[in-house]
């Protein structure tokens, strides 16, 4: 009797819902295919983010563990600054603020005319210590004139000489016997005498007219030193007078331009300065705990924050010799007082290897996100460490 009333009780919802006219539900087949389904999706995920995850993995070991990067990079640019080497005042300036140059080309003019002037009088005085040289060296060729001459008197005196005295020999006899008389050998006697002294005139002559030669020698010395002494001073003020322009020693762009016209300036007053911003380099500071694989060569990533999205290659160029600290104007003194560890950083100098066109963007000072590959230094690790293995 109750299996009877069960019966209809539990047809009772779908006869209701035929009643009503709506299809019955089939509840036994609804929720079945619904968790396989969300089960499979979760075990496509969790295989997605395993494989993700590995591949990161590999990544990492094989290259990310080997990249340095830091942001207190910067490029850098080796400017010239330009200083007048002599005063004056300015009457030119011929360039304008941030314009291109050229090398040796000009960019300001100084008043040269008291350095005309000076270079007139050094002219002359050139020309005079010329012209002493000239008349030193005439006098040389007539005091050699002097001594030839001295010289051939000597001898005309010599051979009297020699004359007097044969005839002194000559006649001592004859009149020692009475064939000549004793007047006639006193003249020749004098005579020779006369010849002996004339000889010691003429020598005397001769010696006189070499040291006038010696003198005269030395006045050419003197004047030829004056002369080049005078020469440098030429050059000096030549020097000067053409230093009165200004020229550009290397190609680049005209910055921190103070200087204007009717300005009076000093030697090493600072005008303006040029940079070469087609020579711009990277300067980086890692920290000295990520120099250690760094090696010159090695490839860099660049991201310059003025080009957004643009990533720039360029290769570690050299090492500062030392950290920051050890170049400051106070360098610090660890071993005085409390101390406290700080980490160190190291300049590297790296090369960007671009194009002009971007070379045209990239101005000195810039920040710079460089990331540094440094896979080349693992052999150099496996070597220093066996180099420093004990036992």
């Amino acid at each position: 009797m109750s299996e009877t009333v069960d019966a209809p009780r539990r047809a009772g919802p779908a006869r209701n819902a035929v009643a009503e006219g709506k299809p019955a539900e089939d509840t036994s087949r609804g929720a079945a295919p619904a968790r396989p389904k969300r089960r499979g999706l979760l075990i496509l995920l969790a295989v997605a983010l395993g494989l993700g995850a590995a591949v990161w993995l590999v990544h990492w070991w094989t290259v990310g563990r080997f990249i340095e990067s830091t942001d207190d990079a910067y490029l850098q640019a080796d400017g010239v600054t330009i200083a007048p080497k002599v005063s004056g005042y300015v009457t030119e300036v011929l360039v304008a603020d941030n314009q291109t140059v050229e090398a040796g080309a000009p960019l300001a003019r100084l008043d040269a005319r008291q350095y005309q002037a000076s270079v007139d009088q050094a002219q002359a005085t050139v020309d005079a210590r010329a012209a002493d040289l000239e008349r030193a060296q005439a006098d040389l060729l007539q005091e050699r004139a002097k001594v030839a001459q001295a010289q051939a008197d000597e001898q005309v005196a010599r051979v009297a000489l020699a004359h007097a005295e044969d005839n002194v020999r000559r006649y001592a006899p004859l009149t020692a016997t009475g064939a000549e008389t004793a007047e006639r050998l006193a003249d020749m006697v004098s005579t020779r005498d006369q010849a002996r002294a004339t000889l010691a005139s003429n020598a005397a002559a001769v010696h006189s007219a070499e040291t006038q030669i010696a003198a005269t020698t030395a006045q050419i010395a003197q004047a030829r030193a004056q002369l080049e002494a005078a020469q440098a001073n030429l050059k000096q003020v030549r020097l000067d007078l053409r230093d009165t322009t200004l020229h550009s020693p290397i190609k680049g762009r005209v910055g921190d331009r103070t200087v204007r016209v009717g300005q009076y300036v000093q030697p090493g007053t600072r005008l303006l300065t040029i940079v070469p911003v087609q020579n711009v380099y990277l300067e980086a500071n890692f920290k000295e705990t990520q120099v250690g694989r760094m090696r010159v060569g090695q490839p860099a990533t660049l991201h310059v924050d003025a080009l957004h999205g643009v990533d720039l290659h360029g290769v570690v160029e050299s090492f500062a010799p030392g950290t920051g600290a050890q170049f400051a104007l106070l360098p610090p003194e660890n071993a005085t007082g409390n101390f406290t560890k700080i980490v160190q950083r190291v300049p590297v100098r790296i090369r960007i290897d671009t194009g002009p066109e971007t070379r045209r963007v990239l101005l000195p000072g810039l920040s710079v996100t460089v990331d540094v590959d440094t896979r080349s230094a693992r052999e150099d690790d496996k070597r220093i460490a066996g180099e420093n293995r004990h036992g």
